[in-house]
């Protein structure tokens, strides 16, 4: 089985979006976190305060997936539907 690394973006195209992503985020990077499988992860701010830079790593593909499943079902996945993401996965 091989890593599982997502890198890109979460580009926010609103004030609103933003406010979404900056009440959500502390409790999804906490969760995510503590996956048993989940090797890193960070959300960071840049420059631009309507972007964040993501970088995921999970043991594999399993933990990627159920890391995924997880995420679509959460506050976090249910109030960032909607915000664009630009994400390269490697390992998959």
């Amino acid at each position: 089985m091989s890593i599982v690394q997502l890198s890109g973006q979460l580009v926010c195209h609103d004030q609103d979006q933003a406010a979404v992503v900056a009440e959500h985020l502390s409790g999804h990077v906490a969760r995510t976190r503590a996956e048993r499988r989940c090797l890193s992860f960070r959300v960071t701010s840049t420059d631009d305060p309507m972007v964040w830079q993501v970088e995921e790593c999970f043991e594999d593909s399993s933990a990627f997936k159920e890391h995924q499943d997880r995420v679509a079902g959460s506050a976090w996945g249910r109030a960032t539907v909607g915000i664009e993401r630009h994400y390269a996965i490697d390992g998959l």
